[in-house]
């Protein structure tokens, strides 16, 4: 009987030492493509967007500033563009309530771009979520100026 408690606190003092191993050496669960948002410093709609950004399996940073001109002009936006935030990933440039779908779709395609934009603030878009919605575009632009039609919500 002795024997045998000896031989059960063993075992059970070798399990709670290799635990905290199990737990080390668990692999992490693999985060999604990293973007950077850029955002005016009150904007809500902005913080908004980044959390539908996260829930889509972005790892996602945020930094606000007081003028997004300098951000717009290294990614190439055209000025006609401009709204509350701009984002970067893997060497794009995101400006608007892009949806995350059409963010993944351009990385997987790999398309020769600058980066996508949705116009405007349009209701419905996300970050704009509420009531009523609206129809929008996502259009691709590149450094020369060029657009195109990339996504349509209606």
């Amino acid at each position: 009987m002795q024997r045998s408690l000896i031989i059960a606190r063993r075992r059970i003092l070798t399990a709670l030492a290799v635990a905290p191993l199990a737990l080390v050496s668990t692999p992490a669960p693999s985060a999604g493509p990293a973007i950077l948002v850029f955002k005016l410093v009150d904007c809500g709609c902005c913080d908004l967007w980044a959390e539908h950004l996260r829930k889509n399996g972005f790892s996602v940073s945020v930094r606000a500033y007081p003028d997004l001109t300098p951000v717009r002009e290294k990614y190439g936006i055209p000025k006609k563009f401009d709204t509350c935030h701009t984002a970067q990933v893997e060497g794009y440039a995101i400006e608007g309530h892009v949806p995350a779908v059409d963010i993944r779709r351009l990385l997987q395609s790999r398309l020769k771009v600058a980066g996508l934009v949705v116009p405007g603030m349009p209701a419905g878009s996300p970050g704009m979520e509420g009531p009523r919605s609206e129809p929008y575009e996502v259009l691709s632009f590149d450094r020369s100026g060029a657009v195109q039609l990339f996504a349509r919500y209606r």
